[in-house]
């Protein structure tokens, strides 16, 4: 008899992806508080500089990680960082006005480790944190509740943060799915990006949205649909729903 394949941990789920950094030592920062909390897979986006990963500054800095920088990789898109991702957490000390819902890291941890999406969670440059466009196709914001007089945490210190309530939340062993609502596959951010552009498409056909003067129509819908942790099925309804808007709209796909 076949034996029934274990469910990957947290540790095994879980992606770093760090977009457009500056220094090469916060990379190598990162690596090492990722190695000291067992997590590995580490993807950077566009770092502002070459040879980011064997970086002399870098290596120093991870201080006996150079095996997660050497299994790191470099890419040119956040499409390319998120691939095979079912569930983005973006990290940012600034509020959005239509941001995703807002956690805090114990909070997404226990949630994450509960699950069995694979997750990633995205950090912003040193100086400019993440744009609208990345924030806005996050399932959450994490925002880190630190002192509001002094709120200010280096990159390497708001990684090491998350990853410890992560390994705390993994190695507690808390695998209740339904706190995290799948129940069917989770559906990809590239899923549900392509939901969202279908979406867009059916509602100009049908009259509701105007292209030309958008509002901010679309960012409210994102902010509604990442509440509701979209399955794979979820989003084929949701697509079938536009096609059918767009047909009857007398315009074929």
């Amino acid at each position: 008899m076949k034996q029934a394949e274990s469910t990957p941990t947290l540790f095994d789920r879980l992606r770093i992806v760090l977009v457009e950094t500056s220094r090469p030592g916060n990379i190598g920062s990162v690596a090492r508080a990722m190695k000291t909390m067992g997590f590995s897979e580490l993807v950077l986006v566009n770092p502002r500089f070459d040879g980011a990963l064997m970086h002399e500054e870098s290596v120093a800095f991870a201080s006996g990680a150079v095996d997660i920088l050497e299994r790191t990789r470099v890419v040119g898109s956040m499409e390319e960082a998120l691939d095979g991702i079912h569930f983005a957490a973006a990290v940012s000390a600034r509020l959005r006005e239509f941001s995703p819902p807002v956690m805090a890291p114990r909070e997404l941890a226990q949630q994450l480790a509960a699950g069995e999406a694979r997750a990633a969670l995205i950090f912003g440059n040193e100086r400019f944190g993440l744009p609208n466009e990345i924030v806005e196709r996050c399932n959450v914001l994490v925002n880190i509740p630190a002192n509001p007089e002094y709120s200010s945490l280096n990159l390497a210190q708001a990684a090491q943060v998350l990853v410890y309530e992560c390994r705390m939340a993994a190695l507690d062993g808390q695998r209740a799915a339904s706190d995290v609502g799948f129940q069917g596959d989770a559906a990809s951010v590239a899923q549900i990006d392509g939901m969202y552009a279908h979406l867009e498409e059916a509602l100009v056909q049908l009259g509701f949205l105007d292209a030309n003067n958008p509002r901010k129509l679309m960012p409210r819908l994102k902010r509604m649909f990442s509440r509701a942790a979209l399955e794979t099925e979820e989003v084929n309804i949701l697509r079938g729903i536009a096609r059918q808007i767009i047909v009857k709209c007398g315009r074929k796909e």
